[in-house]
């Protein structure tokens, strides 16, 4: 079995790393290609993990149409908001398992990476899945323990799940795409709110608040999607929501935290150096907010912090001065 990554950053490349046991290749393919040239002499990803010495059964590919005709499974793990402009012209041959491992929502279409994926591939919607949960691609490259959840079809799952399945990457099956998507999606908006509040200085109280209530939040999106409801209690939505709220290898905490002790969001984007996923899902989930009558308090806040300027103490008041209410 070879397995094909489209998207040799800091995420795909740990994944090849961990998965290169199981499968005879993993290809890597990615746009730049600097990146691939320092796989294919050092054996090294230099600018993501320069200290990470690569499987050698991890060969870039330069050719993303290649890339995909010579898998036999293909896991894309690029930014959400590139996903259909590079996927456009790829055809594929015969049908075989696309994992998303990207996490987001288009902001024009408001749709998630399996119907992105459905649309410019044109693929059986059993053969799209989604991997997601905790797992900090930095601890995953390093073999430290991970679980994880794979959604999708479950009798082409159970074979996957072997694959991916290794003694430091645990994947455990679910049947609900949307409820996994929807969870490795908000939950960067909600932590993003955790590190403007750890940056103001606010404390352990308020992140703790901000992370229920973002969950509430999550489950509110999910369920306009039609995801299930035990999906956004599990790892792919709590357990994501809890590790990119609290980790300190967190970009879109440590975007937070920079916004919260002042830093303009074009400052804050370039000190962390990478894509920040959860500044483009708070445009996108602000527009379903505002299209779908969805009362989504935290993540609202969060998005005019980021696009209208509005000072991150203000947007805090204006949230617990909100009128009283049952909780759920």
């Amino acid at each position: 079995m070879n397995l094909s990554i489209i998207g040799a950053g800091s995420w795909g490349t740990a994944l090849a790393q961990v998965l290169s046991y199981n499968f005879k290749n993993v290809f890597l393919w990615d746009i730049d290609t600097q990146v691939l040239k320092s796989i294919e002499d050092y054996h090294k990803n230099e600018k993501y993990h320069p200290n990470v010495m690569l499987a050698h059964n991890i060969i870039p590919k330069f050719d993303i149409q290649q890339a995909f005709d010579d898998a036999d499974v293909v896991i894309v793990a690029i930014p959400t908001q590139y996903i259909r402009q590079t996927l456009k012209n790829v055809k594929l041959k015969k049908e075989k398992p696309i994992i998303s491992a990207s996490k987001g929502i288009e902001i024009d279409s408001l749709k998630l990476v399996s119907k992105i994926i459905q649309e410019t591939i044109e693929i059986d919607l059993r053969y799209i899945f989604a991997l997601s949960g905790p797992s900090f691609a930095k601890e995953v490259i390093m073999g430290l323990p991970t679980a994880i959840v794979l959604a999708g079809n479950i009798e082409i799952g159970k074979d996957l799940q072997k694959y991916l399945s290794t003694k430091t990457f645990r994947v455990y099956l679910s049947d609900d795409v949307v409820g996994a998507e929807v969870g490795g999606a908000v939950k960067n908006v909600i932590a993003i709110a955790g590190g403007i509040s750890d940056g103001l200085g606010f404390g352990n109280n308020a992140r703790a608040g901000l992370i229920t209530r973002g969950l509430y939040e999550i489950s509110k999106i999910a369920n306009f999607y039609g995801g299930k409801p035990q999906t956004v209690y599990g790892l792919s939505g709590l357990g994501d929501l809890i590790l990119t709220a609290t980790g300190d290898l967190s970009r879109n905490r440590r975007f937070g935290m920079l916004i919260g002790k002042g830093y303009n969001v074009e400052d804050a984007i370039r000190e962390i150096g990478q894509v920040v996923e959860g500044y483009t899902t708070a445009k996108a989930v602000d527009k379903l907010s505002k299209e779908y009558n969805l009362d989504l308090p935290i993540s609202q806040m969060v998005y005019k912090v980021l696009y209208e300027n509005l000072d991150p103490k203000v947007a805090a008041e204006m949230l617990m001065m909100r009128d009283l209410k049952t909780e759920f």
